[in-house]
């Protein structure tokens, strides 16, 4: 199964409309493609939702993980679709399918809501069970499921968000509704939410475990699953990245096994971003950028002369440049042990 995100909008299919049909047996309610909700571990923001408690509503199933920048960045049109929207029939479902160790637990995805300030029901989909069952493999996977139930489109990735919305529309109408204005909606997002700046972005996700990373540049190269000292090259390509210090590369993660280990790489986007996690505790870091701190090009998780600190498990944007893009070296040094990295991703 592939568990990795689409770099940008990747498919987006239209199913023809069902014709000849304006009802469903009552009976039938919960045999649709909305009875695989009655499969989550457990839910936040709501008791557990059903698809007969659904049936009539038009729903957005929206399969997401809090890690995912590219969910992330498309947060804002799904909140202000279900604002606009609820009125007149719509849910917005989420289901937090996770992908890395650390979002299977309740808690941290518990904080993600309320950090982001989510308000609709979500799904916690630990098993797999939903994602299996909807035959899904991306986030973020949009569904749009109509007021009998039935999967009518969906989309992958980010994009197309006008296309999105006059899908819902026309299940809306449909299903009866009248009286909501049919221009799109605007979003002014800010932060990680803002959408990347896709002319200049030429570097895509990589992840630093061994199981799907590419472009490692340490001299000998990668040493698996065991602790080793590496050293950074003296330059690096563009799209590849170094450790220096003493490190395991592991199957999903890098670990650092000694205070002052760096991550570098050479990038080509505004935004970068990396998921973290800390041992124990807070963790100070330094970011550089061409060996300089980041002044006015810092990103949101970082200051002005590079300083940020690992607080928790989640994606910290690290650099959001202002300026004109071009090929730099990033740098990243923790001041402790015990700091797992999972991904870059880049905006």
């Amino acid at each position: 199964m592939n568990h990795s995100h689409p770099w940008r909008t990747v498919l987006s299919r239209f199913s023809p409309f069902a014709s000849g049909s304006s009802s469903v047996d009552p009976d039938e309610q919960d045999s649709g493609p909305l009875a695989a909700l009655g499969l989550a571990t457990s839910w936040l923001n709501s008791p557990p939702l059903t698809a007969a408690a659904l049936h009539g509503r038009v729903v957005l199933v929206d399969f997401w993980t809090y890690t995912c920048v590219n969910w992330l960045r498309t947060l804002p049109y799904r909140e202000a679709w279900a604002e606009k929207y609820g009125r007149y029939g719509l849910a917005l479902v989420g289901v937090h399918t996770p992908e890395f160790d650390f979002e299977h637990e309740l808690g941290n995805v518990q904080r993600a809501v309320d950090d982001l300030a989510i308000d609709h029901p979500v799904a916690i989909d630990n098993d797999y069970a939903i994602w299996t069952s909807f035959d899904n493999h991306y986030w973020p996977a949009l569904y749009f499921v109509d007021a009998l139930g039935i999967v009518r489109h969906h989309h992958f990735g980010e994009g197309e968000y006008e296309q999105s919305e006059a899908m819902i529309q026309a299940l809306l109408t449909e299903a009866g509704a009248t009286g909501f204005d049919r221009e799109p909606v605007r979003v002014d997002a800010i932060g990680v939410e803002a959408a990347a700046g896709w002319a200049d972005l030429w570097s895509p996700e990589n992840y630093l475990g061994y199981e799907r990373t590419e472009n490692f540049a340490s001299p000998n190269g990668a040493v698996l699953g065991t602790g080793h000292d590496y050293v950074a090259p003296a330059e690096l390509a563009l799209n590849h990245w170094a450790l220096a210090g003493d490190w395991n590369i592991d199957r999903g993660a890098v670990l650092l096994n000694r205070a002052n280990g760096t991550i570098s790489y050479r990038f080509h986007a505004r935004d970068v971003n990396l998921v973290l996690a800390p041992g124990g505790g807070l963790v100070p870091f330094q970011v550089r950028i061409d060996g300089r701190p980041p002044a006015g090009d810092h990103g949101a998780d970082v200051d002005a002369d590079g300083n940020g600190l690992l607080d928790r498990p989640r994606l910290y944007q690290l650099v959001r440049q202002t300026g004109r893009i071009t090929d730099r070296t990033f740098e990243i040094v923790f001041q402790q042990a015990g700091v797992l990295a999972y991904a870059f991703t880049f905006g």
